[in-house]
């Protein structure tokens, strides 16, 4: 139970080969992310934005922060690919970026509106790369060389993963559960 708590799609493993049809779904997956996000986080309540989504995890609010930081990183990198040669990127830690002073001072609606800006500009970015962009990449300090083909499905699924987060702590404890 505490793996499917904390990866309610499993973990992601990228495919063998990467087809237009996948990246043009993982890209369409990112532009509908923050629609779903707001769908599901926008009608919950202070008590329910401080829940967490398991035993010892983030609260809801921490996930849709945590989403706007990792996005933004990853944007970043893209870009950051784009425009150097295999660029080693700085890894950032999560834990503590959820953690600093924004998490309780900024609305999570406000948090909502950025991500859906975000993806906006992301999502333009992704559709005007080339076949020979997707080939492009950077260096991960700790994971090592990650083409931009997998890091988009990588991302996609990351939106997936977090949203299943929410809705499944909402479809277990919801009163009406």
């Amino acid at each position: 139970m505490a793996s499917s708590l904390r990866f309610p799609l499993g973990e992601f493993v990228p495919p063998s080969v990467i087809t237009e049809a996948q990246r043009a779904a993982w890209i369409a997956a990112i532009a509908k992310l923050p629609e779903d996000l707001s769908a599901v986080v926008s009608p919950l309540d202070e008590a329910w934005l401080e829940r967490p989504y398991r035993p010892g995890g983030w609260t809801v609010q921490q996930v849709v922060h945590h989403l706007a930081d990792s996005h933004m990183n990853s944007l970043v990198r893209f870009k950051w690919a784009l425009t150097e040669e295999q660029p080693t990127i700085k890894a950032y830690d999560e834990k503590a970026w959820a953690e600093c002073p924004d998490r309780a001072a900024w609305p999570v609606s406000a948090t909502l509106g950025f991500l859906a800006a975000l993806h906006e500009r992301w999502v333009a970015l992704l559709s005007g790369m080339s076949p020979s962009d997707w080939r492009r990449g950077f260096v991960h300090p700790e994971s090592g060389p990650i083409t931009l083909d997998v890091n988009l499905g990588v991302y996609a699924w990351h939106g997936r993963h977090h949203l299943a987060h929410i809705t499944s702590l909402l479809a277990r404890e919801s009163p009406s559960a």
